[in-house]
């Protein structure tokens, strides 16, 4: 199983001889509803538009999850997984082969990878977006990826799941509370899914941000503030910081296969 980081939330998955590509943002500016002035994210070079590409996987509706000027790039015969929200995008964008799943469905590509869609992060009052199981079929490893760090009680049933791709900071804006979880959610999770790896999602990488937001985001938490705590909890989960742009291959132990 391979994976190569493309900065904050966008991830090259390499499961089951498929290439799955999560939350693309690749080409131009990160900015929510042409409000430049509240929030931008930008990098100093695109990243190149990743070839044979068996899926796109969307949790999320929002700029930072299904990113319309990458999107427009990409070729809209690709297979698309979605939450309902983002379906909606890409369907308005030209895409002709969308599943959306609900919370709880399934979808299986070509018998390889089955995707299963969780509880996500909360967005208003009313809408819960969609976190993800990856699971590869013939080994039965699996992939379990959040982006906002809210985790479903229910997706412990999963477990053991050998890869978390989850925050390991807290966001929080002044009155609002926090945007992402991930310090006080992030020892939950590998105690109930007892992960091999965990890797962090909805950080910068090489990306610049700014905007009036930024001057107002308060950030805790940290990879090696993780490793401690896991360590005190006796837990043998290890923690990894991919660098952006570089195919790394999961160091994983096949676990034995529930009968």
């Amino acid at each position: 199983m391979f994976l190569t980081w493309l900065d904050s939330n966008s991830w090259l998955l390499e499961i089951g001889s498929k290439r799955i590509l999560i939350d693309p943002w690749l080409v131009g500016s990160l900015i929510f509803s042409n409000l430049d002035w509240l929030f931008k994210g930008s990098r100093p070079q695109e990243r190149p538009i990743p070839e044979n590409i068996d899926l796109i996987l969307l949790s999320q509706g929002l700029e930072d999850h299904t990113h319309p000027p990458t999107l427009k790039q990409l070729d809209h015969t690709i297979k698309v997984v979605a939450s309902p929200n983002a379906a909606k995008v890409v369907k308005q964008l030209g895409y002709t082969q969308i599943t959306t799943l609900a919370h709880g469905e399934s979808f299986i590509l070509d018998e390889q990878v089955e995707i299963k869609a969780t509880l996500g992060s909360p967005i208003g009052p009313t809408l819960v977006e969609n976190g993800y199981l990856l699971k590869e079929l013939e080994s039965g490893l699996t992939v379990y990826y959040e982006p906002h760090g809210y985790h479903s009680p229910q997706v412990k049933q999963a477990a053991p799941v050998d890869v978390v791709i989850t925050p390991f900071v807290d966001m929080t804006l002044p009155l609002l509370g926090p945007i992402i979880q991930g310090k006080n959610s992030i020892l939950e999770v590998a105690k109930s899914l007892q992960p091999q790896l965990i890797l962090p999602t909805a950080a910068g990488g090489d990306v610049i941000f700014e905007g009036l937001l930024m001057k107002l985001v308060q950030t805790k938490g940290s990879a090696e503030e993780l490793r401690t705590l896991l360590e005190k909890n006796n837990l043998a989960t290890r923690v990894m910081e991919p660098t952006p742009g570089d195919r790394i291959e999961l160091p994983l132990e096949k676990r034995a296969l529930a009968i």
